[in-house]
């Protein structure tokens, strides 16, 4: 029987969370203090699927987010063909998800992870990059750092983003379970997808995920990309009674992925920088994919932080 990949935890007194280097970077486990105890907000990973980063509460996405349709990267005339994922035959949440990442630096409340394409064989991703992911515990705060730095010999396009899931009821210590989540998002534009893929640039917010107002999630299936962000705050969570969550960001992580997929017991809501597909449509020259450019040596960073305030 194979051993499980080593958990870092990660505690303060608001949060603990659990990081798995050896499974792409992943999260194994984000949890707040509610009454003195340890309660998961993030879905939790059951030990059988330490190594399985699709089961993780969440995943890089680095050096882009999401899907790239058939695999073909689209860059300055050139189409370069990427190995896709056999379920839609796109290529999909980037690629360094794919390898064990390296623990730089660490302590009782951060740990520094890093992954290096140039030191593995098969990276599915035309130039060669290096990743830091930055996990710090701060008060009631939890930062994720995000970083993508151009170890190639030119310059290549790129995004970054997180992919965490969130517990739809939270298992209280008094045996109760929450109320069903609340939901902002603080933006105003969405693509039209077909096949979680879009044809064209951002436009009016569907309505399915317009979260503007903050409203029960409910039960009807999201799967939809957002843009247009209004404020430096992304999304609020809210369990009546219980916890809200607050997501803020920089300004490069413009894009918001909301999953909310139909019967399951977690939703997502992703910051990510540029939206599905974004390799296509910057092709055909639409304009806001969030695609940013890295030149050799260069290093782009951003951040986002999850604030968690208890009732």
């Amino acid at each position: 029987m194979s051993k499980s990949p080593t958990v870092i935890t990660l505690e303060n007194d608001h949060w603990r969370v659990g990081l798995v280097p050896a499974t792409g970077g992943s999260v194994a486990f984000g949890q707040v203090r509610i009454d003195g105890a340890w309660v998961d907000v993030l879905r939790p990973t059951a030990e059988q699927d330490l190594g399985n980063r699709t089961e993780c509460a969440s995943f890089p996405l680095v050096p882009w987010s999401n899907r790239i349709r058939e695999g073909k990267l689209l860059w300055q005339g050139r189409t370069y063909q990427l190995r896709t994922n056999p379920g839609d035959g796109t290529a999909r949440h980037g690629a360094a998800i794919e390898y064990p990442w390296a623990v730089v630096e660490q302590s009782a409340t951060s740990v520094i992870l890093e992954f290096t394409s140039r030191d593995v064989y098969g990276v599915n991703f035309p130039w060669t990059f290096a990743a830091r992911f930055e996990y710090t515990l701060e008060g009631d705060r939890f930062t994720w750092g995000l970083s993508v730095t151009n170890t190639d010999h030119e310059t290549f396009p790129a995004g970054l983003g997180q992919h965490p899931y969130f517990q739809r009821h939270l298992a209280l210590p008094d045996g109760t379970e929450s109320a069903a989540p609340h939901l902002q998002i603080n933006c105003d534009q969405s693509y039209e997808l077909i096949n979680s893929l879009p044809e064209a640039a951002a436009g009016p917010i569907s309505p399915r995920a317009d979260f503007r107002s903050r409203r029960e999630l409910g039960t009807d299936v999201v799967d939809d990309c957002l843009t247009g962000r209004t404020s430096p705050t992304v999304a609020v969570i809210e369990y009546p009674g219980a916890l809200a969550v607050t997501m803020q960001a920089g300004e490069l992580l413009s894009h918001v992925i909301a999953f909310a997929p139909e019967g399951k017991p977690f939703f997502a809501i992703e910051p990510v920088t540029n939206v599905n597909d974004a390799f296509t449509l910057d092709a055909q020259a639409v304009k806001g994919t969030g695609l940013f450019l890295v030149q050799p040596g260069e290093t782009r960073h951003t951040e986002f932080s999850l604030t968690a305030s208890t009732a």
